[in-house]
Order: structure tokens, then sequence, then C-alpha cells
């Protein structure tokens, strides 16, 4: 059975043949996108806190499973964020065929994916919130969308912190400016952008089921 956060939860990774599927396809998706990368230490930089967040979530499964659809949203935009990792952002070649399609001034993938972080996790982040606060529905939204805009502006400051240690040069991939002195801030903008269309379409899907709150069974 596909499970979303309504329903009862059950942490046994054993007989999850969802989750089985998402590894899987996950884990080829990055050994592909591991092969020859454009940039062998952005790609590093970019894997370092991919690493970190999957050993987390491998870590409190059995204590905290998400629900089969948080774990695909998971799965998504964990495998746009390889493709990055391997051309670098701002050579990748699906933002070049927006560039091309829209005529614009440069590379919008990074823009995209972060978009994408905000659409895809505000299912998962809101799933934590209700299971781990219990709030209230209407603060369930505030809390996933603060936690959204927290995220994101902490991989900012990420990102400038290792382009202060390492060499700046060296690290110009991995910021991924393109010249615009306004690159973070407007990354953090698509990223709330997301969030908010994605809370917004969970309030409406949420309201048609009578606003059914998750339930978690450890095993």
């Amino acid at each position: 059975m596909f499970t979303t956060a309504s329903m009862r939860i059950r942490g046994n990774f054993a007989d999850n043949r969802v989750l089985h599927i998402l590894t899987a396809a996950y884990a080829v998706i990055w050994l592909a996108a591991a092969i020859a990368p454009i940039d062998r230490f952005d790609w590093f930089l970019e894997n370092l806190l991919v690493l970190a967040f999957v050993s987390l979530l491998a870590a409190t499964y059995r204590a905290f499973p998400l629900s089969d659809m948080s774990y695909t949203v998971i799965a998504v935009f964990l495998s746009l964020h390889a493709v990055g990792a391997h051309y670098t952002y701002s050579e990748s070649p699906m933002g070049f065929w927006l560039q091309d399609a829209w005529d614009l001034e440069r590379n919008h993938y990074d823009r995209l994916v972060h978009f994408l972080f905000g659409l895809l996790f505000s299912y998962p982040l809101r799933e934590v919130v209700l299971r781990g606060t219990h709030a209230s529905s209407p603060w369930s939204y505030a809390l996933s969308l603060i936690s959204v805009l927290a995220l994101s502006n902490v991989y900012e400051i990420l990102e400038w912190a290792v382009a202060e240690i390492v060499d700046p040069e060296a690290a110009f991939a991995f910021l991924g400016t393109q010249g615009d002195v306004f690159d973070a801030q407007k990354d953090s903008a698509l990223a709330a952008a997301g969030a908010i269309i994605g809370l917004a379409v969970i309030a409406m899907l949420s309201k048609r089921r009578g606003g059914a709150r998750p339930t978690t069974s450890r095993t």
C-alpha cells in the first residue's frame, strides 16, 4: 500500500516495497551521476549535504518513519540534485534547453531546483511538523513555510562558508551565481514561492479529505 501523511506509518524497511524501489532507483541515478562529472570538486561539495541528509533519513527511519509520498518527493528532488551535481548547475543541459526555449539570459536549472525544493519538500516538512509537534492545521502550514525558508537560507550560508574556507575560484562552480549578485536572495524567494504553492495544494486536498491527521505506528 502506498502511504500518505494521513495514514498510519510502519517503520519496517524490509516490507516496504515502495521504499525499496525508490532507494534502488535513486542509487542508480546517483551512481550514474558520479561517473566522470564535469567538475569533480564541485560534485564532492554538492554531495556532502546529500550524504548527511540521507544518513539522517536512514538513522531515524525506525523511530520516525515518513510516508511513501514523502520519500517519493524527496527521491525526486535528490535525483534532480544529482543531475545538477554531475553537470554543475550552471552547465546543466536542461537549463540550457530552458534558456534557449524562453530566451533567458542565463542557465536557470539552479533556480528551477530551488523552486522545486520548496514545492516538493513542503509535503515531508509538514508531515514532520504534524507528527513531531502536533501543531494545529494553520500552524502546521506556517511552520512548514518557515522551515523551507530556514533550510533554503542555511544552504545559502553554507555556500558562502565554503567559498570563504576553500579557494574561492575552485568553489565558483559550487556557488553558481553566474554573475548575479542577488543569486542567493532569488534562490530563497523561489523556494518560498514553491513552498507556498505546495502548501496551498496540500491544504486543498486535505480539505477534500476532511483534514485527517497523520498517525505513526512504530514496529
